[in-house]
């Protein structure tokens, strides 16, 4: 499948297109986020991290053949902000990088943190796990799951959740599908 046609087919929700692409650049973006040492954790908010930016860039992609390029660069900036952050910099926007500008999480305890920025991003992390506690089951324990087993394979993940490996992307999807619709009404209600 040709990377336009993949991007064409996640533009319409089609899961295994989506599962297509993030097995063929999983491996890529750990690699990415790994070469900044940081935590696991961390490791999986920068991949976890570049999935979402290109769930939010998609329609703006204008060659989808450097997809996998564009994917590292991401992974590297995620990455980079995070290790930033847990080395106490105070994170300042690159005009460059005006996209990720939003990104930029302060350093929670860390004396130079901006303080503005920690409240942002306090906030909207609070949002976010509002929004997962108000979903149905099996969303709400998947998505906790998720961030409490990130280094945690298909297998082991649909097992704890008590469903067969091959529905665990479909549903994956449709659950990170029914976050993103409840977060965009949301943030279109004044």
């Amino acid at each position: 499948m040709g990377d336009q046609h993949t991007l064409d087919a996640i533009l319409v929700d089609d899961q295994a297109a989506w599962d297509e692409l993030v097995t063929r650049f999983q491996g890529l973006l750990w690699s990415a986020a790994r070469a900044y040492d940081l935590s696991p954790a961390d490791a999986a908010d920068a991949v976890q991290g570049t999935w979402l930016r290109l769930l939010e860039s998609l329609h703006t992609i204008r060659d989808p053949d450097r997809i996998g390029p564009w994917l590292f660069t991401t992974a590297k900036r995620e990455a980079s902000l995070l290790s930033r952050r847990h080395r106490g910099e105070r994170l300042v926007a690159d005009p460059a990088d005006a996209e990720h500008a939003h990104l930029a999480p302060a350093g929670a305890g860390h004396a130079h943190a901006d303080p503005a920025l920690a409240v942002l991003s306090a906030d909207e992390g609070r949002r976010l796990w509002q929004a997962v506690d108000e979903m149905q089951e099996p969303c709400r324990s998947l998505f906790r799951l998720m961030a409490t087993a990130p280094d945690a394979g298909v297998h082991q993940l649909a097992g704890r959740l008590g469903m067969p490996s091959g529905s665990y992307g479909p549903t994956r999807g449709r659950c990170l599908n029914r976050l993103r619709t409840l977060l965009t009404a949301r943030e279109a209600t004044p």
